[in-house]
């Protein structure tokens, strides 16, 4: 059977049947590898074989990916991580003024769990500092990467809302 070109014109052409068989066409083995360089080149650098030295099978490098030293991960990832919450106490005078919101926090969780680098991203101001001092005795489980505990950087969400 003989191979037809589907191009005509450089496009691609609707082949004119369908075979009932189909074959496999194998390719021929790779060239040996034995050898290294380019014809000609054997009398540069003193021969082939301090090329082959050189690249040879004798010297592959091990290469390991370090982890990386910290992980940024979603809130809600962090959440299912939390291990003790402490609820924060809604400040009378933002009570009294009917203040409610949202206040985002930006987070590292340690090797060990414990909140740092603790800072306000955004929010209502009069509840921004009840949200830290809840926010910071939080407890996480340490987040794992190769079952090793990396530091973790994330969001915290605390929501404020006036029961009605």
């Amino acid at each position: 059977m003989q191979v037809k070109s589907e191009m005509m014109n450089n496009q691609l052409t609707a082949p004119t049947r369908i075979p009932h068989d189909i074959k496999i066409v194998s390719e021929k083995e790779a060239p040996p590898t034995s050898g290294f360089g380019v014809a000609g080149m054997e009398g540069l650098g003193g021969g082939g074989s301090s090329m082959g030295n050189l690249f040879g099978d004798s010297a592959k490098p091990k290469v390991k990916a370090e982890a990386p030293k910290k992980v940024n991960i979603s809130a809600g990832v962090a959440v299912g991580m939390l291990l003790q919450k402490t609820q924060p106490i809604y400040p009378p005078i933002a009570k009294a003024a009917r203040v409610s919101g949202t206040v985002v926090l930006q987070a590292t969780i340690s090797k060990t769990g414990a909140i740092e680098n603790l800072r306000v991203v955004s929010g209502p101001a009069m509840l921004q500092q009840a949200a830290l001092d809840a926010v910071k005795s939080w407890r996480y489980r340490p987040y794992l990467l190769n079952n090793d505990p990396v530091e973790v950087e994330t969001t915290v969400n605390v929501i404020f809302t006036l029961g009605g």
